[in-house]
């Protein structure tokens, strides 16, 4: 058997569930995953979580939020005046939208709130603060 380390390239399946229970995503249904440990190419956690399986070994742990998507950031919640939303959108609270940025990407981005003059944004991830459990399943190493 071998065992993910630095440098490796692994492939996994996953299932992330938060901590009550709902699954808010896995590869079971679908392609596993691939990523090469030590490049940051998936979440802090996740990459540790891999670091020392070896082939074939299947594990459950709990990721924190500061090594998974972080804490929720007031600051990144921001307003815009409801007069430049386009008027074939009508803004309501919990509403997942996309905007662009100054430099032509795209941010995905939550309603929060809406008033009579200002609709207000959240940029957080949607798991931002959220504890994570990930059952994980190492296929290969490479």
């Amino acid at each position: 058997m071998i065992r993910a380390k630095i440098g490796k390239r692994v492939k996994i399946h996953y299932t992330c569930k938060l901590d009550d229970g709902a699954v808010v995503g896995t590869s079971r249904e679908k392609e596993p995953i691939e990523f090469t440990i030590g490049q940051s190419q998936v979440l802090p956690g996740l990459e540790e979580a891999v670091h020392g399986m070896e082939t074939g070994e299947s594990r459950t742990v709990r990721i924190p939020p500061d090594k998974a998507f972080g804490p929720h950031r007031e600051e990144l919640i921001t307003d815009i005046p409801r007069d430049r939303f386009p008027d074939h959108i009508t803004p309501q609270v919990g509403q997942r939208l996309t905007v662009d940025r100054p430099d032509g990407e795209s941010m995905p981005v939550t309603v929060v709130a809406v008033s009579e003059s200002k609709v207000y944004l959240d940029k957080n991830h949607p798991l931002a603060k959220e504890n994570l459990t990930l059952e994980l399943e190492l296929l290969e190493v490479s």
